[in-house]
C-alpha cells in the first residue's frame, strides 16, 4: 500500500528543471515563470538557464535551502490556484483585486473601476495600460472580476481577452502583472510585446 496521498497529482519539486515545469505546466508558465524570476533566477526570461534544475540555480545564485523551499511551496501553490480565467473575457486575481482596492480606497477612488488597455509602444510594438476609471465610456465593455469593474475599449479587446491580470511582490520589485494569451512575442526587457 502507498503511502503517497495522491500519487496522480503532478507537482513541482526542486530537482525539476527549468524547462520541465514550464513545459509540464503549459497553462500557468506565464506565472510559474514570473514568481521564478521574483524569487532570483533573472535567466527564466531568456532561456539561458532552462536546463538547470530549481535547486542548482537557486544555490547557484546564492540562495538557502529555506529559499528553495519556499520557492517549491509558492509554484506549488500558484498550480493549485482555481483557474478562473476564461478564454472570452477578462480575469483579475484576487490577490490583484485586493491590492487594486486597497490603491483606490488610499487614492480616494473607492468604487471606481480599472481601464485596462493597450497602445503603441516599445520595440516589439504594444504596451499594456491600466489606469484609474471613474466610469465606463460608450465604446467601453465593462467586465466585472472579484467586485470590481474592468472597462475596456471594444476595438482591443479581441487582443487582450484572456488575460489574467495579477500582483506580484519579489526581487525585481512589485506591481501588476498581464498574462495574455494572444501575445505571440515579447521584447527582452519585458515592457512590451505583439500579437
Amino acid at each position: 500500500m502507498s503511502t503517497t496521498q495522491n500519487p496522480t497529482k503532478e507537482t513541482i519539486h526542486r530537482q525539476m528543471t527549468i524547462d520541465q515545469i514550464l513545459s509540464m505546466f503549459p497553462t500557468k508558465a506565464q506565472r510559474l515563470s514570473q514568481e521564478i524570476t521574483n524569487a532570483g533566477l533573472h535567466c527564466v526570461g531568456c532561456h539561458a538557464a532552462t536546463w538547470e534544475t530549481l535547486e542548482a540555480g537557486m544555490l547557484g545564485h546564492g540562495m538557502n535551502e529555506a529559499q528553495i523551499d519556499r520557492l517549491v511551496g509558492r509554484l506549488n501553490d500558484l498550480l493549485n490556484e482555481k483557474d478562473e480565467s476564461h478564454p472570452e473575457t477578462i480575469t483579475l486575481t484576487k490577490k490583484a483585486a485586493a491590492k487594486y482596492m486597497e490603491i483606490l480606497a488610499e487614492e480616494g477612488k473607492a468604487g471606481w473601476g480599472l481601464r485596462f488597455g493597450d497602445r503603441m509602444a516599445g520595440c516589439s510594438g504594444f504596451e499594456y495600460v491600466l489606469d484609474y476609471s471613474e466610469k465606463a465610456e460608450e465604446d467601453d465593455m465593462i467586465i466585472e472580476s472579484h467586485g470590481l469593474q474592468i472597462h475596456i475599449n471594444k476595438a482591443a479587446f479581441k487582443r487582450l481577452k484572456g488575460s489574467i491580470i495579477d500582483y506580484v511582490d519579489g526581487l525585481q520589485g512589485a506591481g501588476f502583472k498581464i498574462s495574455n494569451p494572444n501575445v505571440k512575442a515579447s521584447c527582452g526587457c519585458g515592457t512590451s510585446h505583439n500579437y
